[in-house]
């Protein structure tokens, strides 16, 4: 019964930070590609901050329990961009950005919540709920963004690093781009990246809390 107390309290501590790390994330592909000149991601519905819009199902809970998920790709036309390529890359790198951006602010807003004063047993436990949601919000939001930037397709990466790449060797890739994720995948599971994803990890952790302890203090 308390392991499942604990899991339940970790799922619900999760939901929130997942539901906006992602529906944040792929409005934001959306919305620079709107400013682009592609008005797809509009009339499909999903230029809004709406979960209900951009959620899938079982990458949510995927996400919220096993901390590895995904949500519904925003759609995207590049034949509305003026330079396509380019484009593309600027509309996939929007969705990191933003996640990082929401993982800098989340770590302030887990540092203000420490100063709440917790003077109850009530608002001790309500605040430690807060602060739990902080602070895995700023954690899973750097999180999806150094795996997003991988260069591996279809990840958002590999459309920012292939606008260096000839266009021969960028089709020729993307033509196997379901094949490269399934073994990139494989071998995500098996541990081979999580050292350097873990250290990329910590390095912006400590950037952004190093920012926030000139302003802070602590």
């Amino acid at each position: 019964m308390d392991k499942f107390l604990v899991w339940l309290r970790e799922f619900l501590v999760a939901m929130p930070a997942v539901l906006l790390a992602l529906s944040f994330h792929e409005f934001a592909h959306g919305f620079v590609s709107w400013k682009l000149g592609d008005p797809t991601a509009r009339n499909f519905g999903r230029l809004t901050l709406n979960p209900l819009k951009h959620i899938d199902p079982l990458g949510f809970i995927c996400m919220a329990l096993f901390h590895f998920g995904w949500a519904k790709p925003v759609p995207v036309n590049a034949r509305y961009y003026k330079k396509p390529r380019l484009g593309m890359a600027l509309t996939a790198a929007a969705g990191p950005a933003m996640n990082l951006l929401l993982g800098f602010f989340g770590m302030a807003l887990f540092k203000l919540l420490l100063l709440v004063p917790t003077e109850s047993a009530f608002m001790e436990g309500f605040m430690g709920v807060a602060i739990d949601i902080a602070r895995y919000f700023c954690l899973l939001n750097v999180g999806l963004a150094i795996f997003n930037l991988i260069p591996v397709p279809p990840l958002d990466g590999s459309r920012i690093a292939f606008i260096f790449l000839p266009s021969k060797w960028y089709f020729g890739i993307m033509r196997y781009e379901q094949y490269i994720y399934i073994g990139f995948v494989i071998l995500l599971f098996l541990g081979v990246f999580d050292k350097t994803i873990g250290w990329l990890d910590i390095q912006v952790l400590r950037g952004f809390d190093a920012f926030w302890r000139l302003i802070f203090g602590f």
